[in-house]
């Protein structure tokens, strides 16, 4: 595993050398064309994917462990996301998207959702958590519609956990109550109850909603 990582951090420069390699033979006499043309296949297509696939792969390890600062070093190598295939240019957005948020860069991290999401993703789940991102993002600014759109493609696209998923449907009840529709909001909060989530932030969000709601008509 160690040394596919290696290959790909470095897959552009050792593919340079590859080419470079085998113009050296040819132009010296050492080979002829046909003999260096493993070396000219092997460069060709690692420059190839290094800009069409880039190093993405090279991100969940330090997204994990919480470095941040090798992520961004990491997408810092990716010079031309233009030329990265649909769905890795999906993904690429969405970490920087989630990046922005950790800044708290909140526009940023919206323009970089948006467009993650405008490409697809090839995990339906990856897209729901963009929507829920969105979403929530939309509710911070007072767009309610906006934001319930969002929540509701957030469902509909699937989320990756129960956590994620009690969130949407919390949001969903905030946005109701916010309409005084109490019947709606007070059912979207029974559905986040019944998933049992275990995330803190999220039980706290239940306490405090838990307090006002049954005292509200519907």
């Amino acid at each position: 595993m160690k040394f596919y990582m290696f290959i790909i951090r470095y897959r552009l420069w050792l593919s340079l050398v590859a080419i470079v390699l085998a113009v050296i033979l040819n132009v010296t006499g050492a080979s002829g064309f046909w003999a260096s043309f493993p070396l000219y296949f092997i460069g060709v297509i690692g420059v190839v994917s290094h800009f069409l696939i880039g190093p993405l792969r090279l991100v969940q390890e330090p997204m994990e462990a919480g470095d941040f600062d090798e992520v961004e070093k990491i997408l810092s190598t990716i010079w031309y996301p233009a030329l990265l295939i649909k769905p890795i240019r999906s993904s690429y957005y969405t970490v920087k998207g989630n990046l922005a948020m950790m800044k708290q860069d909140y526009d940023t991290a919206e323009k970089h959702l948006k467009h993650s999401n405008s490409l697809g993703s090839p995990v339906l789940q990856a897209e729901g958590n963009n929507k829920l991102q969105l979403g929530m993002m939309s509710m911070q600014k007072g767009d309610f519609k906006q934001a319930e759109s969002y929540v509701r493609g957030a469902l509909r696209s699937g989320l990756a956990d129960k956590e994620s998923e009690a969130v949407a449907y919390l949001s969903l009840c905030q946005i109701f109550i916010q309409r005084r529709q109490f019947k709606a909001g007070k059912d979207y909060f029974r559905k986040a109850k019944e998933l049992k989530p275990k995330n803190p932030q999220v039980l706290d969000q239940i306490k405090e909603i838990d307090k006002y709601i049954s005292r509200m008509p519907g």
